[in-house]
């Protein structure tokens, strides 16, 4: 700011030689009190102003440096928060695997709960109900058994055995199954069944004996015990001196001869007489067959074609085979065994049972 003029001072017109001239020599003019405190006042504002605006310039890189850091911390956070969500989506991946895996176990775990409770449920029957059951299906089997082999040794087992069980459980609601129980084990006690067993072993004997037995028109039988009595006449030198009638030996060997080539013997069977020798092996085997059939037979409980195989095998032997002899009475004895013990009688029922069994288990 220029300094306010005067109002005192009046200035005179000068040329500009006189001016030139005069400068030199005048006097310099002393400032007013109004003057220099407005300079004053100037140069304080000017000081102020640089202050104000060093504060400022301060205070703005004070700001920018902050404004920096703030930038960089910001970039730092935009990576770590690029991290985190790469990590979140990895850790989400994860999560959803872990969670499929976790249905599936889930869905086993609810598999065996099911399966848990159902044999929970099967074990929480009274003891009762489980009795009734295990003794069901006991005679039942027992049952089967019987039917397969022919034998009521099962059956007697399975019933003996049940009367037994409920004998010591006493309790009111199984007595009328105890009762049918013990009907049914009289019933089968004194049903007559065929002892099967045994009459295999007799047939497998019969079988075994087949080789053995004489035919009717064997050649060459024995002679009888007492009736040829001739001493036997030794045969060294030394014997044969001594011996005075060894002449009458020979004529006793040649008569063995001469009567051994015509052989007279009573056959009330004429179909004996007209088998050959040689047929005498297919004679035994059709025998072996019959008897073989009629064990199938009796195996398959088919008690009428076991009989008439065997009424078929008594008429071979009366027809073929001598069964005068030994061995011939003791295989015919031994078939009309067979046959008398062969009885057509069906397996005892156990119906008393069974449904006591069926009105127990419905709990009534």
């Amino acid at each position: 700011m220029s300094p306010e003029p005067d109002p005192t001072f009046s200035p005179v017109p000068e040329t500009p030689r006189a001016a030139a001239s005069a400068a030199p020599t005048a006097p310099k003019a002393e400032p007013s009190p109004a003057s220099k405190s407005l300079i004053l006042t100037v140069a304080l504002l000017a000081v102020l102003g640089v202050l104000g605006s060093g504060f400022v310039w301060q205070k703005l890189s004070g700001i920018q440096e902050q404004l920096a850091r703030q930038n960089a911390d910001t970039g730092s956070q935009a990576l770590e928060a690029k991290a985190a969500a790469k990590q979140a989506q990895e850790l989400s991946r994860d999560t959803a695997a872990k969670l499929a895996l976790t249905d599936t176990k889930l869905n086993e775990v609810a598999l065996q709960r099911s399966q848990l409770e159902e044999l929970m449920q099967s074990l929480s029957r009274s003891r009762d109900e489980n009795l009734v059951v295990d003794i069901e299906s006991a005679i039942r089997l027992a049952q089967q058994q019987a039917q397969l082999t022919g034998s009521i040794q099962p059956l007697l087992a399975a019933l003996r055995s049940a009367e037994q069980r409920l004998a010591k459980v006493s309790h009111p609601r199984l007595a009328p199954l105890q009762r049918a129980v013990t009907r049914d084990i009289d019933r089968v006690k004194t049903a007559a069944v065929t002892d099967t067993p045994g009459l295999l072993i007799k047939l497998d004997e019969l079988v075994r004996w087949t080789d053995e037995l004489p035919l009717i028109n064997a050649v060459g039988v024995a002679q009888t015990p007492g009736k040829d009595l001739t001493p036997e006449v030794p045969t060294s030198s030394w014997a044969r001196a001594i011996s005075a009638s060894w002449w009458e030996r020979v004529l006793t060997d040649i008569w063995s001869d001469v009567r051994g080539l015509v052989r007279v013997s009573r056959l009330d069977q004429p179909e004996a007489s007209l088998l050959a020798p040689d047929q005498s092996y297919f004679v035994r085997e059709n025998l072996k067959l019959r008897l073989l059939n009629a064990r199938l037979g009796l195996l398959a409980r088919q008690h009428e074609s076991a009989r008439a195989d065997l009424s078929a095998v008594q008429r071979d032997l009366a027809k073929y085979f001598d069964v005068q002899s030994r061995k011939g009475q003791l295989a015919l004895g031994l078939l009309k065994q067979v046959q008398t013990d062969m009885q057509q009688v069906e397996l005892p029922r156990i119906d008393d049972t069974l449904a006591a069994l069926t009105t127990a288990a419905a709990g009534r």
